[in-house]
């Protein structure tokens, strides 16, 4: 397992979620990290979620 960190921030560029998870690959941390938004009503704001080796698997802007 990998360790992925999602992050959120608002307009201002304030962090409102910074948070780490496991996950076996980058496909299923993509899946995990969209969860994760959908749950906390983030989707429509400027995230992203990195692999350990700092590869964007999921970003909006």
């Amino acid at each position: 397992m990998k360790t992925y960190v999602l992050t959120v921030f608002d307009k201002s560029g304030e962090k409102l979620l910074d948070e780490s998870f496991q996950a076996a690959n980058d496909q299923e941390a993509k899946k995990l990290g969209e969860e994760r938004l959908a749950q906390k009503g983030y989707q429509e704001h400027t995230h992203r979620c990195v692999s350990p080796e700092a590869k964007l698997v999921l970003f909006h802007r």
